[in-house]
């Protein structure tokens, strides 16, 4: 992992496309900008987290009858 200090406006350039600027420092809170092409997702590393658990939330309450009721519908 590499570790950056940066000061408030300062920034890191990531590529080509990709600048993280710092926009503010309050009451150790970081807020940062981040300016960077529509086709990349920028995702808080929290909410991946909340995603990953309710896929495999998800995948376990499969029902065995819906899932063969699908798979005869799609071989149709």
């Amino acid at each position: 992992m590499l570790v950056l200090a940066r000061k408030l406006d300062e920034s890191i350039v990531l590529g080509d496309d990709i600048t993280i600027r710092v926009i503010s420092i309050d009451k150790g809170v970081v807020k940062l900008g981040i300016d960077a092409p529509k086709k990349v997702s920028i995702v808080r590393s929290e909410l991946l987290e909340d995603i990953k658990d309710s896929n495999i939330a998800a995948s376990k309450d499969d029902d065995i009858n819906a899932v063969s009721l699908l798979s005869s519908m799609l071989k149709k």
